[in-house]
């Protein structure tokens, strides 16, 4: 059977894998070809709607809907001048994908016929049907309405044939269904705050932005092998299979060479990346086997969040012409690492980068570390949230494994920044705020020239890392919205940050000189959010216990992680940041648990169906084999020597009943988990039930099929092995 499965990879997707188209002309001459960036807005608008456009983007300000026709207009002509007849409004409901609905550019010319129409009303909102989308009770089935509102700071672009239009989704009572319009107010909020302490130090610092640089981890199968897996079809992951003898223990797929055909895959993909203005920069083979890597050049955050929605779209898509399949769950085989995406987390300003150092003086280092340490009273403060910002059924299996960061948040700073914020807690001297510069090795080698060492090491189990000249959010999942981490932790810091900058102003109101006033309130701050501060190691049980003591959160429950969000000190920074709601948060939270849920009940049902019509029926079968061997045997040879010879027969034989037989309980034990926790109303309460009840009834199963996996002949075994999964031919 393997050597079929195999088979079918070389004569299928190998050779459909080798056919790439490949533009002649260098990355630069087709980057963001189908965007209708500044460029193309300055070619087909006209200069008075150009200029107010610019101000939009640039400067916040209000969009005039008297502009939107000529905007449509020629947004209408670069689009069908590219081939489009359709367009959409793109948006991100809270299902972690991506939703559209095609409208053609035609209307009525009044002659029979039709003509090509896109009016600036069009453009600017639609109407999705708001209770098709989850909405955590926001709106009923009998309340559809629901609209979607065109982003003018994310440049619109084309796939295929149609033109997409990046946009928030609100309901009609005008609650966010969605993820950029919470993603939008927090920016607005971090600016409002970032700047405000900014000119404490610049009074030319009239803007900061926030900035994200993701790194998508995914693997690819083969999709020959993917259809042959019902769990990888209807779950993303494996819900059974053994080890491989060999996995990435040999550590020589990190780095390592890139397969033929996964290098004709990435190339494809970055091509048509490439043209919709995603800025792809790096690729990699990571640790686990058939694991790989896309990172892209910074970008505004918001921009940014789009774009990592875009390609995670084009990934599938462009798999599928290659013969394989992308898998983006965190943990889609047990045994070897996971998948993250590691969200690093910047600010700057329209003078400069905000976080770097050291500066030229001790005003400039000053400000680096306020918002250093003002960043860090926003994750002490709001640890468990951000957490529950990352969290899901499926980043669940991830988090906390000897291969991503733990399940506890915490920093990182490395020696030299650590040992400047205790200097600075310490010492009144100027000098305390000195910040050394990189310093240089040399290497014994003479044709080897001098490397410039950065001043901190990288700590890979620190969920929250600083790591030169950003923080390095590492908790998130590859498969999640980059916007829900970047939601939390943008409102966090501009909560802090206005903190910080109204008790600077209320020493200063009473006579204190503005510097010695920043100087004494960070001072506080370095003190107050020193449990946040770990340098260790994240793996250790030790650190839990220590965590705990510091007053961290080590909740491991994802039912009760997202409780988080709904916490009187959570409810108050998203108001009070004007990001959302109680109503927003709480409706956000029944989605959360109601997700969480139907993962796990999906997964469930899986397990059920797979161990009782495809791995008990297999090894009955098996077994009869082998009673039959071992009838013969007894027919042949004498009572002794059959005894013998049967020996381990018998003892498989007894072991498959063994195990059949507490897989079949084990189901049926299963069954009456999920119905018992089916009839609870309480949409937290039902997903506290799956965790504590489904969730560890499917890994007992689990580790009997995966020990009866290593007794059935493999030539019977009805489900590609992991030797098989997770090495590309």
């Amino acid at each position: 059977m393997s050597n079929i499965r195999f088979r079918a990879v070389e004569t299928a997707a190998h050779k459909k894998a080798l056919h790439v188209a490949t533009p002649a002309s260098h990355p630069s001459d087709y980057f963001a070809c189908k965007v209708f960036n500044r460029q193309k807005m300055q070619q087909y608008l006209p200069d008075e709607v150009f200029k107010k456009m610019v101000s939009v983007i640039d400067n916040g300000a209000q969009l005039d809907r008297t502009i939107a026709d000529a905007v449509a207009s020629g947004m209408k002509q670069w689009a069908l001048e590219l081939g489009a007849t359709h367009y959409t409004h793109w948006f991100q409901p809270l299902n972690e994908g991506t939703a559209e609905k095609h409208d053609a550019f035609i209307e009525f010319d009044g002659n029979g016929g039709v003509i090509e129409e896109f009016s600036g009303k069009l453009l600017i909102q639609q109407e999705p049907d708001a209770s098709s989308f989850p909405s955590g009770g926001i709106r009923n089935t009998f309340e559809a309405r629901g609209y979607s509102a065109w982003d003018p700071t994310s440049p619109v672009f084309i796939i295929d044939d149609t033109l997409c239009i990046p946009t928030i989704f609100i309901s009609y009572t005008g609650e966010s269904l969605d993820y950029k319009a919470p993603l939008l107010k927090s920016l607005h909020a971090l600016d409002l705050a970032a700047t405000s302490v900014c000119r404490l130090f610049d009074s030319k610092v009239t803007k900061v932005t926030c900035n994200l640089g993701w790194e998508q981890e995914y693997f690819l199968v083969d999709e020959d092998l993917y259809f042959a897996r019902p769990d990888l079809l209807l779950t993303g992951r494996t819900l059974m299979g053994h080890d491989s003898a060999k996995n990435q223990q040999m550590d020589d797929h990190y780095f390592g060479i890139i397969p033929e055909r996964v290098k004709a895959f990435m190339k494809d993909l970055e091509i048509h990346a490439l043209e919709l203005g995603i800025p792809c920069k790096t690729h990699h083979n990571e640790v686990a086997p058939n694991q790989f890597e896309l990172a892209p050049i910074f970008e505004d955050t918001n921009l940014a969040v789009d774009h990592n929605m875009l390609l995670m779209s084009l990934m599938k898509r462009v798999a599928k012409t290659h013969g394989f399949r992308v898998l983006l769950h965190e943990k889609p085989f047990d045994g070897i690492n996971g998948s993250g995406k590691h969200n690093n987390w910047s600010l700057s300003t329209n003078t400069g980068t905000l976080l770097h150092s050291p500066g030229k003086s001790n005003k400039e280092n000053l400000r680096f570390v306020v918002f250093i340490v003002e960043t860090l009273m926003a994750v002490y403060r709001h640890n468990g949230l951000l957490k529950a910002s990352v969290m899901s059924a499926t980043n669940a299996r991830r988090l906390g494994g000897h291969e991503a960061p733990p399940a506890i948040i915490s920093s990182f700073l490395g020696k030299q920044l650590s040992t400047l914020l205790d200097q600075i807690e310490t010492t009144n001297s100027d000098d305390a705020f000195l910040v050394k510069a990189k310093r240089v090795r040399k290497i014994d080698i003479p044709e080897i020239p001098e490397l410039l060492i950065d001043n901190t090491d990288r700590n890979r189990t620190s969920p929250f890392a600083f790591t030169g000249n950003r923080f390095e959010f590492r908790a998130v999942g590859s498969e999640a919205n980059c916007a829900s981490a970047m939601i939390a932790l943008n409102t966090a810091v501009a909560e802090a940050l206005s903190n910080f900058k109204k008790r600077v102003d209320d020493l200063v109101a009473n006579g204190t000189q503005p510097m010695n006033a920043v100087i004494q309130i960070v001072r506080d701050d370095i003190k107050t959010c020193k449990p946040i501060r770990f340098e260790g190691n994240g793996y250790t049980q030790e650190w839990v216990k220590e965590a705990k003591q510091r007053g961290l959160d080590t909740q491991t429950s994802c039912p009760e992680i997202f409780k988080h969000y709904l916490t009187p000190q959570s409810v108050a920074l998203f108001e009070g940041m004007g990001v959302m709601n109680r109503k927003e948060l709480a409706a956000r939270n029944e989605v959360k648990w109601e997700t969480y849920t139907k993962r796990v009940q999906i997964e469930a049902r899986v397990m059920g169906d797979l161990s009782l019509n495809h791995i008990i029926p297999v090894a009955t079968q098996y077994q009869s084999a082998l009673l039959s061997n071992v009838q013969k045997m007894q027919s042949i040879f004498s009572v002794e020597k059959a005894k013998q010879l049967n020996e381990r027969n018998l003892l498989l034989i007894e072991e498959i009943a063994e195990r059949t037989s507490l897989i079949e309980r084990g189901v049926e034990e299963l069954v009456a988990a999920r119905k018992v926790a089916n009839k609870i109303d309480s949409e937290y309460e039902k997903a506290r039930a799956y965790n504590q009840t489904v969730v560890p009834k499917m890994d007992e199963i689990r580790k009997q099929i995966d020990k009866l996996e290593l007794i059935v002949d493999d030539s019977s075994w009805p489900l590609p092995k992991y030797r098989e999964l997770l090495f590309i031919k």
